[in-house]
């Protein structure tokens, strides 16, 4: 299938396709977490990279489900803090601890170290909190996009109260890394 002159490969997705990537490329993460070593970080990059990935689309199935064009999207580039900010802006709650962590996963460019920088791998952030991040923004973003933004305008409390109570769930259910 040939990309149209001037279209961007996903540009025409919807948000539950995107949001069904981001699944895969959560659950890809989680098969590539045990492959890891201690004390070996560049073994960890496959993982990271799966998981950061994931986040980001999470947070753009998000965006796109709350009115926002796939080109104002593409301007963030891989930004999460951006992501971030506009998504909890349309209702995302996230502990403080995790949208610090995307955050600083923007601010110290862990994508591209990811990517490009094997000697910077052992600047990255925590497995754990890398693994955490991904599960809380997987469950709650999930959860909002199953909501209708009627019930979410009308009862934000209700809707906050019901990803607190998912994100516990969830991350009791997480595998231990």
């Amino acid at each position: 299938m040939a990309i149209e002159e001037g279209k961007y490969p996903g540009e025409l997705a919807s948000p539950q396709q995107i949001h069904e990537l981001a699944e895969e490329y959560r659950k890809a993460a989680h098969q590539l977490l045990p492959l890891g070593r201690p004390g070996k970080p560049l073994t960890r990059a496959p993982f990271r990279l799966s998981a950061i990935h994931a986040i980001e689309l999470y947070l753009t199935a998000l965006l796109l489900h709350c009115g926002h064009s796939p080109n104002q999207i593409r301007k963030m580039h891989h930004d999460l803090s951006a992501r971030t900010e506009h998504t909890m802006a349309a209702g995302l709650r996230l502990r403080a601890k995790t949208a610090r962590h995307l955050q600083s996963l923007s601010q110290n460019r862990e994508y591209l170290i990811t990517r490009y920088g094997p000697e910077m791998s052992a600047t990255a952030s925590q497995i754990n909190r890398l693994t955490a991040t991904l599960e809380e923004v997987a469950v709650k973003v999930t959860l909002l996009i199953g909501l209708s933004p009627s019930l979410r305008q009308a009862n934000p409390t209700a809707a906050e109260e019901v990803q607190g109570r998912a994100l516990a769930a969830s991350l009791s259910a997480a595998p231990a890394s």
